[in-house]
């Protein structure tokens, strides 16, 4: 099956099976022609109007668009409304036909290709993901001019059918017949690509970054794409559809459970609360943990504010960033993870020497108490913040007392300033310490009562731990967080927190996944911050499970001999409660045992 199988990126869940439509949707070839001086104005006019007439036409998209999708997905089309109307890109087109006696389709082609080469050779993958959207303006003003139309794209659409493209923008995708496109495959495109998105809002399944789409799939050819898993299958079996489709209806049914709990508390069935704040690493992440209903924010990432930046943040920036996310979350802690630097994590405003090994060398609280200009600023910014909202500090990396010690006292030094200068602050709040590395589950013990509150970061746990770079393909197979190593220190940590009185908490990838989600809970994490996107999955999960169940199955963690086993009593565990068949369609129980029905 493997030579039939495409792979790519899923970017709108769901399975769709149907024949493939291959749209070939490019700029058209625009013939070189000049034009008599006397007719240069006229070319010039003919591009306002042809400006002027998509105009029009994206308006309406993006009213299709709102009606569709809704208000923020229409807003898509506004940055296409900018692309259409840059005046510094007109006048350099109008310059063209001037200058050189072209056409307006001619002019506006070429500067059309100077942007886009321009936008690819910078490397910027959120350019990459505009391109998308300005070959739709280009194509709509060239089509324009030449007078063709796109309508005819899908006028041969009259079955349900899976369109492929090498690139689909969002003034095609909002034009989708829901009854006649059921999928869409492109070989471009990411899932934060504004057709991904669009896709997403509008209910359609779809695969993007599939090299080769537009090579191997002829036309007609039936597929099975899925938008879960993001894999295109090319003429599958009779066999190889009703499996598909059984996944289908499994995703359903759990979509529809999903929706029942989402707005319910996530409450054990023997009564155990678990609170299930949000992941935030951007602004536009907050709407979405809003949205998921996540009670507060248990990791805001703050290396945005100084990556990709000439100039570091000022201290008045970062207040207000603060604040609008403590706002966002009224009467629940957001947590501010000081500035996780250096690693794979370079600003532009920084200067640092580069190192051989650097996950290991100079970053985040390092760098933070070596480099007082950036740590001191972010303090005062987080203490003012915390002066409206209930805001608390982490810092990660630790692996010693005395970087504790250190910050709880610059955290002191700058409240005493704030008060001395008049500026409206806290008198402090609390500190917490990000437990990433095996040198701090040890000491955990006296890192709880050196500080407020404990939170695992899983991620760098593991890959300290097996000495394993996460990023690395060769060894993706030893990253595993199950490792029975990892789950023993897991339990450290949270029996220190536990003993000194401290609350404790999981941030990293494992609170984010129901099976690990559920080994957690077991070994007495009743704090998980989840991605945004799973915030109702694991709600759903913990509302299906005892405490005591997830108890017994983590001791049995805790005596298993490898990462396999771990998995296998967790499997068999959860499966007394839920059907693992709806979280994961390839789940297999050891032993030949069958996942049990939804016990709801």
């Amino acid at each position: 099956m493997t030579d039939r199988l495409l792979k790519g990126i899923g970017v709108s869940a769901g399975i769709a099976v149907g024949p493939a439509v291959v749209v070939r949707w490019t700029m058209p070839e625009v013939p070189h022609r000049v034009v008599p001086r006397s007719r240069v104005e006229k070319e010039v006019r003919r591009l306002r109007a042809a400006v002027r007439d998509v105009k029009r036409y994206l308006q309406d998209l993006r009213a299709k668009a709102e009606d569709r999708a809704g208000a923020d997905e229409a807003r898509i089309f506004d940055a296409q409304l900018l692309m259409l109307e840059d005046k510094e890109f007109l006048s350099g087109v109008a310059d063209l036909i001037r200058e050189n006696h072209l056409t307006a389709e001619k002019a506006f082609e070429f500067k059309a290709l100077e942007v886009r080469d321009l936008w690819t050779a910078t490397g910027n993958p959120r350019l990459k993901d505009r391109l998308a959207d300005f070959s739709g303006v280009t194509i709509r003003v060239l089509e324009h001019l030449m007078h063709r139309g796109s309508d005819e794209l899908w006028e041969g659409i009259a079955d349900p059918s899976v369109v492929v493209a090498r690139e689909l923008g969002p003034g095609l995708t909002v034009q989708l017949d829901r009854e006649h496109v059921v999928g869409l495959v492109s070989e471009e495109g990411t899932r934060t690509s504004h057709a991904a998105i669009l896709a997403h809002s509008i209910g359609i399944p779809a695969v993007f970054g599939v090299t080769g789409a537009m090579e191997r799939i002829e036309p007609g050819t039936m597929l099975v794409m899925d938008g879960t898993r993001g894999t295109v299958l090319l003429d599958p079996t009779p066999a190889e559809i009703a499996e598909a489709r059984g996944r289908e209806l499994r995703r359903r049914e759990l979509a529809t459970q999903l929706d029942e709990v989402a707005s319910q508390p996530a409450v054990t069935t023997d009564g155990v609360r678990i609170a299930l704040r949000g992941n935030v690493d951007l602004p536009d992440e907050i709407k979405a943990a809003q949205e998921h209903r996540a009670e507060g924010v248990g990791l805001l990432r703050t290396e945005f504010l100084i990556t990709s930046h000439t100039t570091l943040p000022s201290e008045d920036e970062q207040t207000a960033y603060f604040r609008r996310v403590s706002e966002a979350f009224p009467g629940y802690p957001v947590v501010v993870r000081t500035y996780d630097l250096g690693g794979d994590k370079l600003p532009g405003a920084f200067r640092m020497l580069a190192e051989t090994n650097p996950q290991l060398g100079w970053r985040a609280i390092r760098v933070c108490l070596d480099r007082p200009e950036i740590f001191h600023a972010q303090v005062r910014a987080a203490l003012r913040a915390a002066a409206h909202g209930q805001i608390q500090l982490m810092i990660p990396l630790v692996t010693r007392l005395d970087e504790v010690d250190r910050t709880r006292d610059i955290v002191a030094l700058e409240a005493k300033r704030l008060a001395a200068e008049g500026i409206e602050a806290a008198a402090t709040l609390p500190l917490g310490v990000m437990v990433e590395t095996p040198a701090a589950a040890v000491i955990a013990d006296r890192l709880a009562e050196a500080s407020d509150f404990l939170s695992v970061g899983t991620n760098d746990l593991t890959q300290y731990t097996l000495v394993v770079d996460r990023g690395n393909a060769r060894l993706a197979d030893r990253f595993n967080p199950h490792d029975p190593s990892v789950v023993r220190l897991l339990k450290m940590v949270v029996d220190a927190a536990r003993a000194a009185g401290k609350p404790a908490s999981v941030c990293g990838e494992m609170a984010s996944e129901p099976l690990s989600a559920f080994l957690l809970l077991g070994l007495g994490y009743d704090t998980l911050s989840v991605a945004p996107p799973k915030l109702t999955i694991v709600k759903w999960m913990a509302r299906q499970v005892s405490v005591a169940r997830a108890r017994v199955a983590a001791e049995q963690a805790l005596a298993a001999r490898s990462a396999d086993a771990v998995l296998d009593v967790l499997r068999l565990a959860l499966a007394e409660a839920v059907d693992l068949k709806l979280l994961d369609p390839d789940a297999r129980l050891p032993g030949g045992r069958r996942a049990a029905s939804l016990n709801v």
